[in-house]
């Protein structure tokens, strides 16, 4: 059966008119939707209920009022509706938001239907980490499902760079787990050739140069230190652009020091870039004594660092030490760049934890920490997460013999205290350079 409707607007009503046409073909369709092994069978029926308005409302159209009227008695006469569901008026809002509440349910179900059919099935609270800048970089995106986690990696765009999805649904592992990622630079024979007693790590971006070549003219060309082999190592994630990988690729030909791994370089991911330093130490330099990390603004006396080390009463395993902080409350401001949420990291204190500007560590750690990353999910802040893997352990982060030379700022230059620290931070790649200059020269008698 086919009905043809004419429907004019007019002040909020709407006059039909219409004619009916049998079709022998014409037949009542049916649809099934199925959810699991219970069919839920539904007839759809659709009807435009109106009523034609009075003459006064249609003013001067008394012609066309006439002939609506004519054609709606032939539905009544003709049709299967009857004369009990003739047309009449109706609310056109009513019916619009019907309608609409009959699509939701409908998508409703089609979406349960959906999720019943695939193999994992997320739970109540899944969330999910943006570790990126801007939208050329990757989003990495971590859900939790009941049989298990499962990490989804985007690389960014790039000409030079291929999307990596890395799924690893075996093991119960965390975003800042470094399985999750690869090197793409790499230097695995550096310490079998070179049988270093400490290891320098340093986190940098990949497009600071400048303070690559500063240390690597001052305390990074250190290779010998009282008798032990010292080996400096640069840790980078990717660049963003074909042109500065390319760089960055002969800069590692020339100088043979740089490591690259495939995540984004940001603050943000600074807490992968610390565990993936802790792979590299525990996979590819285990027979190190010591590591040490530190950040590529900071000036080092490696003279008073291997002190330190070679002291008799400095542990050889389970040690790390640096600038403690200690009952340090998680930051809650939003607008903070140290804001971790709750949801992240549920308690109000962090536990002790050493400043990530320089911190030294026996060599047995790094295995032990990557494994404890696998149960402590990350959070962004690098420092007080390698203290909460410490925490899971069950190792204490040890007090340096002199805690003021691990100095976190001095506010003027005097060539006696940097004499005397160990760590403290600079301003930039040039006052390294001066102040190095200035602490080597030879001493006036």
């Amino acid at each position: 059966m086919k009905i043809r409707i004419l429907c004019w607007i007019h002040s909020g009503q709407c006059v039909v008119s219409g004619s009916v046409q049998k079709d022998p073909r014409a037949e009542v369709r049916k649809e099934s939707l199925y959810l699991g092994n219970q069919q839920v069978s539904k007839t759809l029926e659709r009807a435009v209920q109106c009523r034609t308005p009075s003459k006064n409302i249609m003013g001067k159209n008394t012609k066309s009022v006439r002939r609506a009227e004519s054609e709606t008695q032939s539905i009544r006469n003709n049709s299967s509706l009857g004369p009990d569901r003739a047309p009449h008026r109706c609310d056109i809002k009513t019916g619009f938001v019907l309608l609409l509440t009959l699509v939701f349910l409908l998508t409703a179900i089609a979406y349960a239907t959906e999720l019943s059919l695939k193999t994992a099935v997320f739970s109540e609270t899944w969330y999910k980490k943006v570790l990126n800048q801007t939208g050329t970089y990757y989003v990495l995106i971590e859900y939790l499902s009941r049989r298990e986690n499962q990490t989804i990696f985007l690389a960014p765009k790039s000409p030079t760079q291929i999307p990596t999805q890395t799924t690893d649904v075996s093991v119960h592992h965390h975003v800042a787990h470094p399985s999750n990622y690869h090197f793409i630079l790499d230097e695995p024979d550096k310490c079998s050739q070179w049988d270093p007693f400490l290891v320098l790590m340093v986190p940098v971006a990949p497009h600071q140069v400048d303070a690559r070549n500063a240390i690597r003219s001052t305390w990074g060309n250190e290779s010998s230190v009282q008798g032990r082999a010292v080996l400096t190592l640069f840790f980078v994630g990717l660049t963003g652009g074909s042109k500065a990988q390319q760089q960055l690729e002969e800069e590692s030909r020339q100088h043979r020091d740089l490591v690259q791994s495939n995540f984004v370089d940001s603050y943000f991911n600074l807490t992968i870039k610390t565990m993936v330093i802790m792979d590299w130490l525990a996979t590819r330099c285990a027979q190190a004594s010591y590591a040490m990390k530190v950040d590529s603004d900071v000036y080092i006396n490696v003279e008073n660092l291997m002190s330190l080390l070679l002291a008799p009463n400095t542990p050889r395993e389970n040690y790390i030490t640096g600038h403690l902080m200690w009952n340090r409350f998680v930051v809650r401001d939003k607008n903070s760049k140290w804001y971790v949420s709750e949801e992240l990291y549920p308690e109000l204190k962090y536990p002790t934890y050493p400043l990530g500007m320089g911190y030294v560590f026996s060599s047995d750690l790094p295995e032990k920490i990557v494994e404890a990353s696998k149960k402590v999910k990350g959070f962004n802040n690098e420092d007080a997460y390698i203290g909460a893997c410490l925490k899971w352990l069950g190792i204490a982060p040890s007090s340096p013999p002199d805690p003021s030379q691990f100095r976190v700022y001095m506010w003027q230059y005097k060539r006696e205290d940097f004499l005397r620290v160990i760590t403290t931070l600079l301003g930039s790649p040039q006052q390294l350079i001066d102040i190095w200059k200035d602490v080597k020269r030879p001493t006036l008698v």
